[in-house]
């Protein structure tokens, strides 16, 4: 959802697979992982959003063995900004017309209007090689404001708004070839088979009653989304189970922490209080140290250091005090260890193949993820029958 993420990648080094191996710093293992398309970028949009469930949905594809495919993320994009007014309209001007939302908008628009794909409709009918949504936006709440002011709805608006979306979009296909086959976009939809009431997204947080649905406080659930929430042990171990058995899983998070550093490849969540951790070649020096020279060694990302035990406790204090935000999605596909058994998730994110030298890629540690997440979004056959009984589902 962060712009500034695309200008982090510009400075990136040159692109390794995913899980490479350096002679100094990380050094990752795979235990798992999944089936993915490539990799894209967002670029100077904020639909992170997008493109993770996008890339999410893709591999649900090739999981249950339809073929790959690279979908649009602009068609959906569109229908989302569209969304977003009317919605904006009837709260007075109170609603949300940002760049951001969750993996709710997704299945909204992909319901409403379906789906093409990428070649059909790159959404960039604009002077520039890449997504750039800095003008757009700017449109986007200027009409959606007008509206509001002129307390009135009408025919004139909804084409100027799609008239907006034209000129920065593209028209929108009626009918398309793909594959030697005629569809609409309707049509197209419904030949991937997705039932978008399969997937089910999960939380964990302490203010709410377990294995009940919630809406999750966060700016970008606008369109008040229900969550599942579960103890964080068992949120954490689900994802596990899920990873192991051929599934992978949308993420939305926090990733404005000094920890997460998509350059380096490496999401952290360091223990730099506790020197019991340390090795004892380590714990004389490290007990040396004031706590911003141990912050500024382990942000050098070196190699790894000892995580903080996240506790549910530790997990909630975060959310309520406004540590942790929700701004980013992305697509967890794997698992992995360093070579301190340290666990990690292997995630694919949307700011280019070339962003780092992990193919645009990270590992965010197992530390990270219980402290970090907003919720996931996984197919509900990954759930185990205890789970789907506590939920009722």
């Amino acid at each position: 959802m962060k712009l500034r993420h695309y200008v982090w990648a510009a400075f990136a080094l040159a692109t390794l697979p995913a899980m490479a191996e350096e002679k100094d710093g990380y050094k990752f293992n795979t235990v798992v992982q999944q089936k993915t398309t490539p990799v894209k970028d967002q670029a100077i949009s904020g639909t992170c959003w997008c493109f993770a469930t996008t890339s999410f949905i893709e591999s649900e594809l090739l999981r249950q063995g339809k073929g790959e495919y690279d979908l649009s993320e602009m068609f959906i994009v569109r229908q989302k900004y569209l969304n977003q007014m009317a919605d904006n309209f009837l709260r007075h001007g109170k609603g949300n017309v940002g760049q951001g939302s969750i993996t709710t908008s997704w299945m909204t628009a992909f319901n409403q209007v379906g789906i093409v794909p990428e070649e059909v409709y790159t959404g960039i009918n604009y002077d520039s090689p890449v997504h750039n949504h800095s003008e757009l936006a700017g449109y986007v709440e200027a009409l959606s404001a007008e509206a509001v002011k002129q307390s009135k709805n009408s025919p004139q608006y909804q084409q100027l708004a799609n008239s907006l979306f034209d000129i920065y979009f593209g028209k929108l296909p009626e009918k398309f070839t793909y594959k030697g086959k005629e569809y609409t976009p309707e049509s197209f939809a419904e030949s991937l088979d997705i039932d978008t009431d399969d997937y089910i997204p999960l939380t964990s947080f302490t203010h709410k009653p377990y294995y009940k649905a919630f809406e999750v406080e966060i700016p970008d659930n606008w369109e008040h989304q229900r969550m599942y929430n579960l103890p964080l042990d068992e949120l954490i171990s689900t994802m596990d189970t899920a990873l192991e058995n051929g599934y992978t899983l949308c993420w939305d998070g926090d990733v404005s922490e000094p920890g997460f550093s998509f350059n380096n490849g490496v999401a952290i969540n360091p223990d730099v209080e506790n020197a019991d951790l340390y090795k004892d070649s380590d714990r004389a020096r490290w007990g040396q140290l004031s706590t911003k020279d141990r912050l500024a060694e382990v942000f050098h990302f070196k190699r790894p250091y000892p995580e903080v035990n996240v506790t549910p406790e530790i997990r909630q204090q975060g959310y309520e005090s406004g540590k942790t935000t929700d701004d980013h999605l992305m697509h967890i596909t794997g698992i992995a260890t360093d070579q301190n058994g340290t666990r990690y998730y292997i995630t694919k994110n949307s700011w280019a193949a070339d962003g780092n030298r992990f193919g645009g890629y990270l590992n965010m540690s197992e530390s990270y993820v219980r402290a970090k997440t907003i919720y996931i979004l996984v197919h509900k056959d990954a759930l185990s029958q205890e789970l789907k009984k506590k939920l009722g589902i």
